[in-house]
């Protein structure tokens, strides 16, 4: 199964890399986002600090719904996913494929975004603090990308699929944001918060466990309804 989601993923990346339209879309709406935050909450002629870590989670969101409503375009065309539902491979396989791509998309994305954060909100980081907030943003962006691969799959032969996916996706992901934003936070403060970040850390943890567990179980039951 590992196996061959590997490979649908390595299919998505190679495509992707050939034309690049899902990526420039994502890294420029998020540097975009970040940038208009940074100049919207001003104190005096500093941005405000205290919001950098709400920016950043705004940010990967909004950028990360660009993503998704891309996701399963290329099956959706020609009616090609029926072909990918035909082929000798577990239907998981497809799920878990589909969602290394997107996770892979939006890290790329980050790499962006996070250093766009820091600069315009001037947060002072250090080696501790880079290596929680990767982890953080890891295990964030894991629990955005199961539950967005598995809705975008549920709306692919939806006529109104991209306003359909921000309105199903964003009250589930809530739990993502909050605890993203949260940690985040913890890590920004002169010294870090560890008892707090813990905390927020074992929320994502817990929902990106409930979240794959749940897709796997649900996913072929959606993809052909």
């Amino acid at each position: 199964m590992i196996k061959d989601a590997l490979r649908i993923a390595e299919k998505d990346l190679k495509l992707e890399g050939r034309s690049k339209e899902i990526l420039l879309t994502m890294g420029f709406f998020g540097f975009l986002a970040v940038l208009t935050l940074a100049f919207a909450f001003r104190r005096g002629d500093a941005p405000v600090a205290s919001v950098a870590s709400g920016s950043l989670w705004v940010a990967i969101a909004f950028s990360g719904t660009l993503g998704l409503g891309r996701a399963f375009e290329r099956e959706r065309e020609n009616d090609s996913i029926r072909a990918l539902l035909l082929s000798p491979v577990p239907r998981t396989s497809i799920y878990l494929g589909k969602a290394i791509g997107i996770v892979t998309f939006m890290f790329v994305v980050e790499l962006v975004v996070v250093p766009a954060v820091l600069l315009f909100f001037t947060i002072p980081m250090g080696v501790e603090k880079i290596a929680w907030l990767t982890l953080l943003c890891v295990l964030g962006t894991l629990g955005y990308a199961l539950v967005g691969t598995l809705l975008a799959a549920s709306l692919i032969r939806s006529g109104a699929r991209d306003v359909l996916l921000a309105v199903v996706l964003y009250p589930i992901i809530i739990p993502v944001i909050i605890a993203g934003a949260m940690g985040t936070n913890a890590i920004f403060e002169p010294q870090i918060a560890h008892a707090d970040l813990g905390t927020w850390l074992r929320v994502l943890g817990a929902f990106d466990v409930v979240m794959l567990v749940t897709s796997l179980w649900i996913f072929e039951a959606l993809i052909l309804d």
